[in-house]
């Protein structure tokens, strides 16, 4: 298949299903570098906006990864035959990183929350509150919500005072967010989270420790269980396709 220059009026949804047709037929495999997007631009002759719409939502299924400052890429484990299940994207986050990531968290995490509660100034609540807003008001934008995410459990390794706990969270701050971006992407951001976090920054708020560990506990346990529930759905989708 030849890519063709694009008249059509919903470019963005042209373009989306002529790249779409380039990674069935295998002309862009696995792993595979993307043309650049002026490259894309010109061959489409459409505008950037356009190809970056349609690569986003390539990107939103998980189906290509962008490096920044190296372009982007065909996800290397695509499996063409279900490519497209829109309704399953596909998950980068390997069991083991989302483990590692989880026993950080149970270790350093848990100990912020128990040096919050000591420790928060209204300052550290204010700000918690603050990141807290800014996820409800972006639960249905699941990149906008990731960030504040991630600013909320950094606020509150700052709550806890502790100085070495917050240059540690900050500078995972790209593991931290690639993890959260992935949850959040592939499994949706659910009431349950939305509430979890509500339940922690009211624990903490209130000076209760061990509420707030509890909570963020289940919450790990529940992204284990769901978790292991996609990758088996993506197998059996693998195997029927």
């Amino acid at each position: 298949m030849s890519l063709k220059s694009i008249q059509k009026h919903n470019v963005v949804n042209a373009v989306y299903d002529q790249i779409k047709e380039k990674l069935l037929d295998g002309s862009w495999p696995p792993g595979s570098k993307l043309p650049s997007e002026a490259e894309l631009t010109t061959t489409f002759n459409v505008s950037r906006v356009s190809i970056r719409s349609a690569v986003q939502r390539l990107r939103d299924l998980g189906v290509v990864v962008t490096q920044q400052g190296k372009g982007s890429f065909v996800a290397r484990q695509l499996n063409p035959q279900s490519l497209f299940n829109e309704q399953q994207p596909i998950m980068h986050l390997s069991r083991e990183e989302f483990h590692d990531m989880m026993v950080f968290r149970q270790t350093v995490e848990f100990k912020c929350m128990e040096l919050a509660v000591l420790n928060a100034t209204p300052e550290d609540i204010c700000a918690l509150e603050q990141a807290l807003n800014r996820m409800l008001v972006n639960k249905d934008d699941y990149k906008k919500y990731s960030q504040a995410d991630f600013e909320f459990h950094l606020a509150i390794a700052k709550a806890s005072q502790n100085k070495v706990f917050f240059n540690v969270m900050n500078s995972i701050k790209n593991t931290y967010y690639y993890y959260l971006e992935e949850l959040n992407r592939a499994l949706g951001i659910t009431l349950e989270s939305v509430e979890a976090h509500i339940k922690v920054f009211m624990a903490i708020k209130n000076r209760d420790s061990s509420t707030a560990m509890a909570v963020l506990n289940e919450a790990m346990g529940e992204n284990v269980t769901a978790i292991e529930k996609y990758k088996q759905a993506r197998a059996d989708a693998d195997e029927t396709g």
